[in-house]
C-alpha cells in the first residue's frame, strides 16, 4: 500500500524526487518565502515540510541539489537566486556571496542563505575592482584607420556602432500531453518553460489545456453528465460532446 500510494503521490506531482531551481525560484516569488531579502535554506527545508499548499520534497536533498543548480545557472539573476555563507549586519553586507557557478554544496553544510537576484547583484556591482590603468581613461577606444573610410561607416567621420540585434517578444508553443501521466508532464513544461517565461518583469504568460477526445462506441450519458458538469465546476471557457 505504501508503495502505490508513493507512486501515486509522484504521478500526481505531489511529492517530488527532483525539483527544479526554476520552479524553486517560482516559488520564492510566489508565495512568497523569502524572509525580507534573503531566506536560510534550512527555513525553506522546514517550510517545504510543513505548509501543504507547497510540493512535498522526498527528502532534504532535493532542495540542496536545486539550491546547487540554481545557483550554477548562468541566467541566474533571471531564474533563480544568489547564495551566501552568512549576512554581516555591521557591515550591511552578505559573507561568501557567490552567484552563476558551481557551489559545493552537501546536505550537511546546507546552511546557507538564498538571496534574491536584485540585492545580489548590487552588493557585487558594488564589490567589484575598478579596471586597472596608468591615470587614464579606461573606456577602449576602437582604432580607425588614417584617411580611409571603416567598414559599415561614411567616410572619416563614419560610425562604427552597430544596431543591436532585437530581442524576441513573443513565445508560443504547442505539445501532446499523456493522458495517464498529464500531471507529470505538465509539472515538467512548468518547471523548464513556464517558469523561464514568468521571470521577467512586466511579462503575461497565458497557458490554455485543449482537450480532444473521439469515442467511437460513443460517450454513455452518465459520463457525459459528469464531464459536463466537472468541466462547467472548474470554469471551462468552452467544452460540450458532439455527435459527430
Amino acid at each position: 500500500m505504501a508503495v502505490r500510494a508513493s507512486k501515486k503521490l509522484r504521478n500526481d506531482e505531489l511529492l517530488l524526487t527532483a525539483f527544479g531551481a526554476s520552479r524553486l525560484r517560482m516559488e520564492l516569488d510566489r508565495v512568497p518565502l523569502w524572509r525580507g531579502d534573503c531566506v536560510a535554506v534550512k527555513q525553506l527545508a522546514e517550510d517545504f515540510a510543513r505548509y501543504l499548499y507547497l510540493p512535498r520534497l522526498a527528502d532534504p536533498s532535493v532542495l540542496v541539489h536545486a539550491v546547487r543548480d540554481g545557483v550554477a545557472l548562468l541566467t541566474w539573476p533571471q531564474d533563480s537566486f544568489a547564495y551566501a555563507e552568512s549576512y554581516d549586519e555591521a557591515a550591511g553586507r552578505y559573507r561568501g556571496l557567490c552567484s552563476g557557478r558551481n557551489l559545493n554544496l552537501s546536505d550537511r553544510t546546507a546552511a546557507g542563505l538564498l538571496v534574491k537576484p536584485e540585492v545580489a547583484l548590487k552588493q557585487l556591482d558594488a564589490e567589484r575592482p575598478a579596471p586597472g590603468g596608468n591615470g587614464g581613461a579606461t573606456k577602449t577606444e576602437v582604432e580607425r584607420p588614417v584617411g580611409g573610410e571603416e567598414e559599415g561607416g561614411s567616410g572619416a567621420g563614419g560610425s562604427t556602432k552597430t544596431e543591436p540585434t532585437p530581442r524576441p517578444r513573443r513565445y508560443h508553443g504547442t505539445v501532446s500531453l499523456d493522458p495517464t501521466r498529464v500531471g507529470r508532464d505538465a509539472g515538467r513544461i512548468a518547471d523548464e518553460v513556464i517558469a523561464h517565461l514568468e521571470g521577467f518583469v512586466g511579462s503575461t504568460v497565458t497557458v490554455t489545456l485543449e482537450i480532444e477526445a473521439k469515442i467511437p462506441a460513443g460517450a454513455p450519458d452518465q459520463v457525459v453528465r459528469v464531464v459536463t458538469e466537472n468541466g462547467r465546476t472548474l470554469k471551462f471557457s468552452s467544452h460540450g460532446f458532439e455527435s459527430e
